[in-house]
């Protein structure tokens, strides 16, 4: 079975996560962007949600997770939690 491991930053508003998004392109840390904005307590973890199976995330973070390019930032990903950047650490299946 598939399973991936990825990394994410929830935020409120699609251009706070743009915004973000942008920081990183131009070389911000991941972690420390999670750390510093992340509404979602994996935030203290740099983002890090760890190992997980299609089917145990909401479905709009399921799709991005298990079908997008690994070690690539996706996003804005609205959820009904808000609004992610995603970055897919691994995946193997």
């Amino acid at each position: 079975m598939t399973k991936a491991s990825a990394r994410h930053i929830l935020v409120d508003t699609q251009e706070k996560c743009e915004e973000i998004k942008k920081q990183i392109e131009g070389g911000s840390d991941f972690a420390d962007m999670a750390k510093e904005h992340s509404q979602c307590p994996s935030g203290n973890q740099g983002g890090d949600l760890g190992e997980f199976y299609p089917g145990q995330m909401v479905p709009e973070f399921d799709q991005v997770v298990f079908n997008e390019e690994v070690n690539k930032i996706h996003g804005p990903v609205q959820t009904q939690f808000g609004y992610h950047l995603i970055e897919i650490t691994s995946r193997t299946g």
